[in-house]
């Protein structure tokens, strides 16, 4: 069955305890984008009293844009801002007595890492020495293309375990990549079009992009973004989609 996904703990205000029952996974900030660390605690537990697997969501150091502007890294910087993130997380799932399981990069890390092979490759590094000592290894969820090849092939090297997502609310480009949140039609809000989506996707049908080419991917999970507006809604009206 499809798992469903949502962008958590991003927000002091939120309303994080409403959506938590209707997910599968919760990518919960680390703090870098937004959030700080009482929040992200009560995410933690949230996750754990509804049986949610914990992902980390690890942004580049840039709360000012909430981790939506492409920032230039070293290697070395990236790999450690990337670990010093979802370590944090552990450590708070650890004092829950429970586990970071995957991990999920946030905004425009997300982004460049899907159009800049070199970006992921370092993302692979981070989680890889992460995995080193772990009896539990991360996996990295990314978003699910025509072709993942590249991606699988830098992955397997690493001996990491790839998720592949699609967007309920996201409009797509004709290569298959995200329409920018800058552009018109790029976040979809009608709950109509989102489960229309979805019941395509589980019936393995072509998702269609911004100018109706078929799309066709390998799923594991969906996701709908926590600030996407009429997100709760959304997510209950998927999760019975994906029930049925």
């Amino acid at each position: 069955m499809m798992k469903l996904n949502c962008d958590l703990g991003e927000f002091k205000e939120n309303n994080d305890a409403e959506i938590m029952p209707y997910i599968d996974m919760a990518n919960i900030a680390c703090g870098f984008h937004g959030s700080d660390a009482l929040t992200i605690k009560k995410t933690v537990q949230l996750a754990v009293k509804h049986q949610v697997i914990i992902g980390a969501h690890p942004s580049y150091p840039d709360v000012e844009n909430f981790g939506r502007q492409s920032m230039v890294l070293s290697s070395d910087e990236l790999i450690a801002v990337i670990q010093y993130q979802v370590g944090a997380l552990q450590a708070l799932c650890h004092a829950e007595n429970t586990l970071v399981t995957y991990v999920k990069p946030h905004g425009a890390l997300y982004n460049d890492m899907m159009k800049n092979l070199a970006i992921f490759k370092d993302i692979c590094r981070a989680v890889a020495q992460l995995n080193q000592r772990s009896s539990q290894p991360l996996a990295l969820m990314i978003q699910a293309l025509k072709n993942t090849q590249p991606f699988e092939q830098i992955a397997k090297a690493q001996n990491i375990t790839l998720y592949f997502e699609a967007f309920a609310d996201r409009a797509y480009q004709d290569n298959g990549l995200l329409v920018p949140r800058s552009e018109a039609g790029a976040v979809l809000s009608s709950n109509a079009a989102v489960v229309e989506r979805c019941q395509k996707l589980i019936n393995k049908l072509p998702l269609l992009s911004i100018n109706n080419q078929p799309l066709e991917f390998q799923l594991d999970a969906l996701c709908v973004h926590g600030d996407t507006p009429n997100a709760f809604a959304m997510l209950k009206a998927l999760r019975e989609t994906i029930n049925v």
